[in-house]
């Protein structure tokens, strides 16, 4: 497939391995083996990084020019609160990415390598040119190399070609003895050395290509729709606010840095931060209850999911599956099914599955006078494997083979009556279907037995020679349900996640494991009844809309049910282990895999649990809706104070001779605004929002948006007749008082806002949000009241005034509660 060549040479002593001393030299000399080589950012630079933000460029300028005017004091007021924003924003952000980092580093994939002689797990970017790597089935190549042992090695491919048929690598064939980074093994074993790593690899070349262009999810791209909403309608307004000063001749520079300092306070400039703490701290709290997120950004996706698809093994059942029956075609105890199932298994270079430990653990059985000829690999087409061996004594070779019941059926023309073969006839093939049917029904799950003599003797077996074979019997499984399982289910229920049921196993099996657990089966579709090259989206999606059991699947009818339910405006996470679940949990909105799974699905999923279980996961799910909810909160609060200030804004340059306020005193109201909202990310969430499923709504936002914004505008309008109009008051006084009634508004609504309920008296706010809240309060109070104030351009009020103000602030408070009950009820879901 790749002729590569590489000016690192095939010459190294592979019986030890590289030193580690040489190790380390080469990976010095040639990079970590990772495919974007990124520097690390010093915290210095990332700091810096937060003042490329135009608007703060553009106020720092403005500031600057100001101050060389003469202006020198309110220069250094805007300079001192922009790199005040700048700080508090960094320390959030970067504590946040430290937390995220140390969570990361638990989930690094790790490669076996030979080392001084001695075999061990290195973390994959520590492989370097001419290490001795380790491949079994479920590894991730972890490196470009070249094979010098192999067997019965098949690999995986697409993730180069696109080719989803394993291809078979021979380490003495030289057209097909390399191995690339980012395929996986599907079966056999094998030992490379490394030619190369890195962005040097044939996938690293891809990779490289593509750095940059991340897949941006559904969560992610309606937070950008409505922050650009956010800007464009603010930039809008700066420029209208701008335009009227200037006509009013007022000082330019005076209204340009003024418009500029609105800018800065009407965008959602702490949204990002906002949605890194609440992410991080969603993360470290799900670690702590055994759920590792790989990607922050699919935790709202993951408390948005409305369907979770799984295999029931480890999710429904115990995940401890043990050899119950080994019996015959007649339903009699065999041994010899013992023995045939013990030498397929013994002698697979698959991966082996959990029946295939069950097998060898039941009992210990001598092959050592048998030699593995060859192997037919599993596959999910064929659903079984083939091994052919000989026995040391006899010049014959036999196959047997181990599968799916109606596969081995299939290839099936007799049986063994226990003393010759015999023709399967009609009659006999009813009665093994209805032993079969009988077991499953039971909750077995069944394999079935079969083998024959080989009449030509080769080193190499094709799949087209599984054929007239003789059926010899069959094995019984049995998985326990989980007894936990039941409660799980019920509380998947109660909070909006409809379970499918998506398995390889038998139909018979998956529905009596689901009626034990008490489960509503909606409908059962069979593998055979969903041909994806026959039936059109719809009609699958018809199917996988009203079953919830679908048996007897391949990967690529399990990636179709979650395609089609995504098209279907679903939220799908997938949960799978499997070196076959890899491209389900690449398509679900959100992959979620297992510790203990191979490499491949654990480098595909999102989020790995490291106990499989319901529980568990609906646990992450609880806290991914806190997430979402938590980020929502934001969004409304900017929604209710930062539309309705921008219509403030402009009524205020109308009706007023001077500044409503200052350009400092703008951005000081900015500041000990946002860091009253930094305790966002720590609020309780109400039990009944966490009972559903909750989804990014743009339409609910915006009709949130034009009913509070103008809400937050009267009540500013109703403030400034009341300090100019009625007090007369002056500019300085004014502006202190619409400073403080803009700051208290700001500052309590997000208790009405954060809830549905009655605040306080039906639902709680954390107490790090009500020490925040009241903290900042408290400390624009101060600054706006004291002789601090004055280098602001404060001026202290009397009492009376400061009590209007207070009930002003109080009455817009209780017509918020009164309208957002209204809003719920009759404006929010309606079209």
């Amino acid at each position: 497939m790749y002729k590569k060549q590489n000016k690192f040479q095939f010459k190294e002593n592979i019986q030890q391995g590289l030193s580690e001393k040489e190790a380390l030299k080469r990976t010095k000399q040639y990079g970590f083996n990772e495919i974007t080589n990124k520097k690390k950012i010093s915290p210095i630079l990332e700091f810096l990084s937060y003042f490329k933000n135009p608007l703060v460029l553009i106020l720092i300028i403005a500031a600057v020019t100001s101050g060389f005017t003469g202006e020198i004091k309110g220069a250094f007021i805007i300079l001192s609160i922009v790199l005040l924003s700048i700080v508090l924003d960094f320390y959030q952000e970067h504590k946040s990415n430290k937390a995220a980092e140390e969570i990361a580093k638990k989930l690094s994939v790790r490669a076996t390598v030979l080392r001084d002689g001695q075999k061990k797990e290195v973390l994959t970017k520590y492989i370097t040119l001419g290490d001795v790597v380790f491949l079994s089935a479920g590894d991730i190549v972890p490196a470009d190399g070249k094979l010098f042992q192999s067997v019965d090695l098949f690999i995986n491919e697409s993730a180069l070609t696109g080719e989803s048929f394993p291809v078979e690598k021979n380490a003495q064939n030289p057209d097909g003895n390399l191995v690339f980074s980012g395929t996986n093994v599907v079966s056999g074993y094998a030992q490379f050395v490394v030619i190369n790593v890195g962005a040097e690899t044939e996938y690293g070349k891809i990779a490289t290509e593509l750095v940059g262009k991340n897949v941006t999810n559904a969560f992610e791209i309606g937070i950008k729709k409505f922050g650009y909403l956010i800007i464009k309608i603010a930039i809008a307004i700066v420029l209208v606010i701008f335009l009227i000063n200037s006509l009013f001749n007022r000082n330019l520079i005076d209204s340009f840095i003024f418009s500029l300092a609105i800018a800065v306070g009407l965008t959602p400039e702490l949204l990002p931060m906002i949605m890194s703490v609440t992410m991080a701290k969603g993360s470290i709290n799900m670690a702590k209850k055994g759920v590792l997120v790989k990607r922050l950004s699919s935790i709202p996706d993951f408390g948005s999911m409305d369907i979770l698809c799984t295999d029931k093994t480890g999710t429904l059942t115990e995940d401890r599956i043990s050899l119950v029956k080994h019996i015959d075609v007649f339903g009699n105890e065999s041994q010899k099914i013992l023995n045939l199932a013990y030498i397929n298994g013994f002698f697979e270079t698959g991966i082996k599955n959990v029946l295939d430990k069950a097998i060898l653990d039941f009992e210990n059985i001598d092959v050592s006078q048998l030699k593995k000829i060859d192997e037919i690999p599993y596959d999910f087409m064929r659903k079984r494997s083939s091994i052919i061996y000989e026995q040391k004594d006899k010049l014959e070779y036999m196959m047997v083979s181990k599968g799916a019941p109606e596969e081995i059926f299939k290839i099936c023309t007799s049986y063994f009556d226990g003393q010759n073969n015999a023709p399967i006839k009609k009659e006999d093939e009813n009665k093994f279907n209805a032993l079969y049917e009988d077991l499953s029904s039971q909750g077995y799950r069944v394999l079935a037995i079969a083998a024959k003599q080989l009449v030509e003797n080769k080193t190499n077996y094709e799949k087209s020679e599984e054929n007239s074979m003789i059926l010899q019997g069959f094995l019984a499984f049995y998985d326990p349900p989980k007894q936990r399982a039941k409660e799980t289910l019920v509380f998947m229920e109660k909070h909006g996640v409809e379970i499918k049921i998506l398995t390889g196993d038998s139909p018979l099996v998956t529905k009596k494991i689901c009626e034990d657990l008490g489960l509503e089966i909606t409908g059962i579709v069979n593998g055979e009844e969903l041909d994806i090259n026959k039936l059109d989206d719809e009609a699958i999606a018809h199917k996988a809309r009203h079953a919830n059991i679908f048996a007897r699947l391949s990967p690529s009818q399990k990636e179709k049910i979650i395609s089609v339910l995504r098209k279907n405006g679903k939220v799908v996470g997938f949960l799978g282990d499997g070196i076959n679940d890899a491209p389900s949990l690449k398509s679900a909105d959100v992959g979620i895999s297992v510790d203990n799974a191979v490499d491949v699905a654990k480098e595909t999923a999102d989020i790995i649990l490291l106990k499989k279980g319901l529980r568990e996961l609906m646990d992450g799910v609880i806290e991914g809706r806190k997430t979402f909810g938590n980020t929502i909160k934001y969004i409304m609060m900017a929604l209710s104070s930062n539309f309705g200030n921008m219509f403030s804004m402009i009524g205020a340059v109308l009706y007023l001779p001077f500044f409503p306020m200052l350009p400092g005193q703008i951005l000081l109201n900015n500041l000990l605004y946002d860091s009253s909202q930094i305790s966002i990310p720590t609020d309780n969430v109400d039990d009944d929002y966490l009972a559903k499923p909750k989804h990014w709504d743009l339409k609910f936002i915006q009709k949130f948006m034009y009913i509070f914004g103008p809400i937050s505008s009267a009540f500013d309008f109703m403030t400034f007749f009341v300090l100019f109009s009625i007090f007369h008051l002056g500019a300085s006084s004014f502006q202190t008082g619409w400073f403080i009634e803009s700051l208290a508004t700001q500052v309590f609504v997000i208790y009405v806002i954060r809830t549905r309920k009655i605040p306080f008296l039906e639902s709680k706010p954390s107490r790090y949000l009500v020490f925040t809240t009241l903290g900042v309060m408290a400390i624009g109070f101060i600054l706006a009241m004291s002789s601090i104030g004055k280098f602001f351009g404060f001026t202290p009020l009397p009492l009376s005034i400061i009590l209007i103000i207070l009930a002003l602030v109080f009455v817009y408070l209780i017509v918020v509660e009164m309208v957002k009950h209204v809003f719920y009820k009759k404006i929010a879901y309606n079209s």
